[in-house]
This record gives C-alpha cells, structure tokens and sequence, in this order.
C-alpha cells in the first residue's frame, strides 16, 4: 500500500488522521489495533487485546503505550488522546508518514530525532511487538514510555477503582503485573530500560467513535509509571508485550518471524498492490478454534465467528489464496456443530452454547463445500460430508427449527413471529425491522443450489441414482421458483413471499438468483434483474439494501442503537454484495460484463486508502459520499471482493497493464 505523507503543514488536518485506523490481528481473535493518530475512538482499540479462549474471551489488557522524547531537557509527546474539550498530548503533529504494508509503520520527527515504529501482533500469541529504530538523530536522547491499562472485557468501560492491582515487579527488563484477580498477567519486555514508578489514572479519555454510537464513550485508564531508556542514531528498541512471560525471546526476532510468515502469504501475489493488501487482510479472519480446527472471525473489532459470515467468506479468504488446509478445518469444524439440520448462526463471545437462528448459514454451507471441491478436487473431505448434506436436505424437508421447511411447492418456508432468520437480521427488542418469514428469494436461490450442489457431488462419488433423484427435485424447484417470484410489473424478483403477500420492495436478494453456481433466471429476465440492480442499488462502495425511492430508505447510518439497527438494511450499502454482483454481471453478460466489471472494482478498491487502511468496512452509508460505518474490517468484504478479483482475473497482472497501455498508444 502506498505511503501516506504528513508535513507540518498539515498537522492541524487532525481529523483526518483521527478517522483513519489500523488493524494488527493474532491468529486467536486478538489483535492491536488504533488510528494514525495514536488517539483512540473506539473502546475496542488497544495495543494488546488478547483472546484468552481462542476465538473467544477477547480482553483490552493493555490500551497503549504512549511514546514521548526527551532531548536538551524538552518533552515530546508522541502520544495522541481525546478528553473532555480537548486534544492532550497532541503528538499526531510530528507523525511525518504511515505506512500498512505487511504492519503498520510511522515515522516521526521531534527534537531532532527520526524515529521509526513498527508494530506487530504474533501469529498464535497474545503477544504484541513494537520495534523503535532511531533513523537519525543529533546525540544520544531518552525515549520515555506510558502503558496505560484497561484490563477489561472488550465490549465494556473501565472506571477509576480502588479494586485494580497496584503491585507489580520490575527485573532485568521485564515488567509484570496482574490488573485484577480474574484478568490475566501482563507482560512488558523493554532490555535495557529503567521504570520511573508514577501510578495514576487518567480520567475521562473519550472515545469518538462511541459517542457517535450513542453508547458510553469515557474511559480511565491506570498506569503505574513509565520507561525509559537512552537512544541514538542507529539504535533499535524491540518491546514485547504479552499475556506469556517473554523468557528468552526478543521482539527483533519474533518479528522477523512473523515477517517471514506474511511474505510466504502474499509471494504469488506480488503483481498487484491491491491484491497483495486484502491477500493480508483476509489472513487477519482465519483464527484457531479449539485444538486443531480453525474458523472465521466474522468482523473486527466486535464479531465472533458467524456461520453465515464464515460460509460467504471462505471461498475469498481462504480458497482463491490457496489455504486449502484452513478452509478444510474450517469446513470440518462448522460441520461438527450441525445440528437438527442447521449450522450455527454464532458463537456467543463467553463461550455460551451456539445459537441456531439462521437458515441461510447452512444453505451457504453447501456452497462453501462446492467451491472447495471446485478448487482442490478433494473428494475424501466431500464422501465425509455428503451424509451431513444428505441429513441436513432431510431436516428441511421434514422441518426444523423456526418453522424451517419445504413447503408442498418444493420451496423453502422459513421463519416465525419476532424472529429473522435472513442475512437481513436487525432486530430491536420486539421490533423486527425486515420481517421476511415466508419464502425469501435468496433462500430459495440458495436452496435450488444446495439440492443441485448435493447432486453433483453424488455423481461426482459415483452414486448416479441418488443423484438422479435429488437432480429432478431441482428441475421441480426452478419451476415453481419462477412462477412464484417473478414480478412482471416490476420487472424483477419478489424480496419475498407470504401467502397472499408478495413483497415488491427493490433489494439486493435477487442477484443470488443470477451469480450462484447454478442460476435461477436466464436471458431476458436476467438482464432485466441486472439492469435494475444497476440502477437503483449499485454505488461506489456496493450494493444498497434497498433502493432511495423506497419510503423506508435511510440514507444515512448513524444515531443510537435502535436508529442505526433501523438503518442497518433499509439503504445501508454492504460491502460484500459487490461480490455476487460482479459475478452476476459476468455471468449475464459474458465479456462485456467483464468489461463493466472492471472499472466498477477498480473504483472500490480506492477503499483500501480509507476507514482501516488496507482491509474492507462492513458497511457504508447508502448517499454520497458513502462514509464507512460498522465494522472496520469484515471477513465477507474482504473475502468476496478478493474471490471475484482473482477468480475472474478482473485485476491484469502488471505486464497485462503494460502490454493494453502499448496497445492503446
């Protein structure tokens, strides 16, 4: 990614660094994470928020570690921090450059001193290292450091307490302490460095993003001193901070490690900076859970892993980049959870039971599972799984939960007062905002193609007769499934159908009906499907969730918990549904819509310089200018982008670009 510069004619331009942020993840569901301010805005930012039951039980143990220069007796604040009326310290004024690339760098400059900060989260630890290099300075100076605690869940606020912990021990350069009884240890490794004990809280750090969210938005954070250490030109400090005792090992080294891993990552995808970016931030998803499983975060900072989530990003996160391995876990791990034919919705954060309240997340198993095999031809995973298809078709044919069940259409029915069960799931309290029980068109699109996917893979492990059977209940399904959706005044695809109701709302859901695996609508219908896509819902940043003539739309998404879940699908544009549009563009219109498709990626891959640098927001505003809102960083954007970017070439290797730039001149 390309560097970003700032001068000191700049500096007073706080608010943009203040709205750009950074994101380093662990491979467990930690992660540090700040803007290029050094200010925090979220209660979710922190420098080491650890996993302690991987992927789960996420804690901010420590928040930062504000950096300040001393030199000829004058003091540096590096440190940025938003009080009450007031920016203090304002040391986002000598950041000189930020760099994202495999971490995120900065340099500053102040008192004469060039330093450079790079920041790392370990893969498989929850362990962060920042390693300063003194790039130039005149004579030797002290580089002074401030932690300052949080030690808390990451969903709540810390309050100034007498409870917190103030022992500590400091010895051969190891700091240690234990914030409460029931959080865990923190660890600091600065060789080299002497602590000047100064325990005190500081009051009422306010978090901007919170207030935006109307939630609480003032924390106090303790500290029991500082670090310092003497510096000069050419010195390297590597700081380990971590829930383990860092023994023996050295920052320099754990990074370097941690460098070499990324580099393996990204080596093939080299010839596109984009590519190599969201090839990095897809990485940031595939986390452990238990033993030898893994899974997807679904969105940072405040999402676990979401079955849904994880089945739409698989294919981009982990199948076009190769992690065959991981999706295989990932696949093997959701599977063992399914349960009366449906897999989980999510995984509750304090290691609770998994809820089951979807009926898309198990219909996207079956695709993830076919792409799988698309790609690796692996067909021991799929006689594995074949009788978990084969039991979960058989469940909704019989019903499960939630009123899930095939209707006598052959249709998928789902749903039941006060629940969602769609990807569209907003609910707030007894409110829900997109009731859609019935026979929604997506589902049923994702229906056709599990009984179609089932199918193909029976004939794939030679069981031709049973395949045979599942195939005509598909060829009966496409049937009734244009009878019934087709609106012919509109020109589109009813949203969804109950009884007598047919609901002529103009949303995304209809582009499944053109982009999965097998599609539903053909020719005429589909071109006019796309137009209408096109027209009322495509925007820079991806598809809105209802078209802006629709009484409900909401432009904009903000306000308090209940106004932003009642904007949440009532215009909001998502990011992910880029990805099934582009492949519905292609599949409808062949290389001309190939062509579309490639300036209309090009333009949302402009998003990588903005929110978090270098990965995809969840959602955007439905007008200009589309700001990002919710979560900075989300498994489906990022891995459905990647997926049509790669698996239909729509980025040219850089001699492609050269080659077209020869041909055109």
């Amino acid at each position: 990614m390309k560097t970003l510069y700032f001068d000191e004619d700049n500096q007073s331009a706080f608010s943009q660094l203040h709205e750009l942020e950074w994101l380093e993840t662990n491979g467990l569901g930690g992660w540090a994470s700040t803007t290029i301010s050094g200010a925090h805005t979220r209660r979710y930012h922190g420098l080491l928020v650890a996993a302690l039951h991987p992927p789960l039980g996420r804690m901010v143990v420590l928040s930062k570690l504000d950096e300040a220069i001393i030199k000829d007796e004058q003091h540096y604040a590096l440190g940025t921090n938003q009080y009450p009326g007031t920016i203090y310290p304002q040391g986002y004024q000598y950041l000189r450059s930020f760099q994202r690339d495999l971490f995120p760098v900065f340099e500053y400059q102040a008192g004469g001193v060039h330093l450079k900060k790079t920041v790392a989260a370990i893969h498989g630890e929850n362990t962060t290292v920042v390693l300063y290099e003194v790039l130039q300075a005149a004579g030797p100076f002290t580089l002074e450091l401030l932690p300052l605690y949080a030690c808390r869940d990451f969903h709540s606020i810390s309050r100034a307490n007498e409870a917190i912990n103030k022992a500590y021990t400091f010895a051969e350069g190891i700091f240690h302490t234990q914030n409460y009884a029931d959080s865990p240890p923190l660890y600091v490794k600065i060789p080299g460095a002497q602590f000047k004990e100064q325990p005190h809280w500081y009051y009422h750090v306010e978090y901007a993003r919170e207030a935006y969210r109307g939630l609480d938005f003032q924390e106090d954070l303790y500290t029991h001193g500082t670090f310092q250490i003497t510096l000069e030109k050419g010195s390297r400090l590597g700081v380990i901070l971590s829930t383990e005792h860092p023994g023996e090992k050295e920052a320099v080294r754990l990074l370097e490690k941690e460098r070499t891993r990324r580099e393996n990552l990204v080596k093939e995808f080299s010839w596109n900076e984009n590519i190599r970016a969201l090839t990095l931030a897809a990485d940031q998803f595939v986390v452990r859970r238990g033993k030898d499983l893994k899974t997807l975060i679904a969105g940072y900072h405040w999402f676990s892993d979401w079955g849904r989530d994880t089945m739409i990003a698989l294919p981009g996160i982990c199948l076009v980049t190769g992690r065959f391995d991981d999706a295989r876990k990932i696949l093997n791990a959701f599977a063992a959870h399914v349960s009366e034919g449906m897999l989980p919705n999510w995984f509750p954060d304090r290691g609770e039971q998994p809820e089951y309240n979807t009926v898309d997340a198990t219909l996207w198993f079956f695709q993830a599972i076919y792409q799988y095999y698309q790609y690796t031809g692996d067909l021991s995973l799929i006689r594995r799984l074949l009788p978990v298809l084969k039991e979960i078709i058989a469940w909704h044919q019989k019903g499960t939960r939630f009123q899930i069940h095939v209707d006598n259409d052959g249709l998928l029915y789902a749903g039941q007062e006060g629940v969602q069960l769609t990807w569209m799931d907003a609910k707030v309290g007894d409110w829900v905002v997109t009731p859609r029980t019935g026979k929604a068109v997506e589902i049923n699109a994702l229906w056709y193609n599990a009984i179609r996917i089932t199918a193909t893979l029976l004939k794939e492990t030679g069981h031709d007769e049973e395949s045979d059977i599942y195939h005509q209940k598909a060829i009966w399904i496409k049937a009734r499934f244009l009878q019934l959706f087709w609106n012919a005044e509109q020109q589109y695809l009813y949203d969804y159908v109950a009884g007598e109701e047919k609901n002529q709302q103009i949303r995304p859901n209809a582009v499944y009906a053109l982009s999965l695996p097998f599609p539903l609508l053909e020719e005429t219908n589909a071109e006019l499907v796309l137009q209408r896509i096109t027209k009322d819902l495509l925007t820079p940043r991806g598809l809105r969730s209802l078209a802006a003539d629709d009484p409900q739309y909401i432009a904009v998404y903000g306000g308090s918990p209940r106004e932003r879940d009642g904007a949440y699908h009532q215009g909001t544009v998502w990011s992910f549904l880029l990805g099934p549009y582009l492949e519905a563009l292609i599949k409808v219109k062949g290389e001309e819509g190939k062509a579309e498709a490639m300036p209309v990626l090009h333009q949302f891959l402009e998003h990588l310089q903005e929110g978090c640098i270098g990965t995809v927001s969840e959602i955007f505003d439905a007008a200009p200018p589309h700001a990002a809102r919710g979560c900075v960083a989300q498994a489906w954007g990022v891995g459905e982008v990647l997926r049509v970017a790669l698996a239909y070439q729509l980025i040219p290797q850089e001699r492609e670009v050269e080659l077209l730039a020869e041909n055109q001149r």
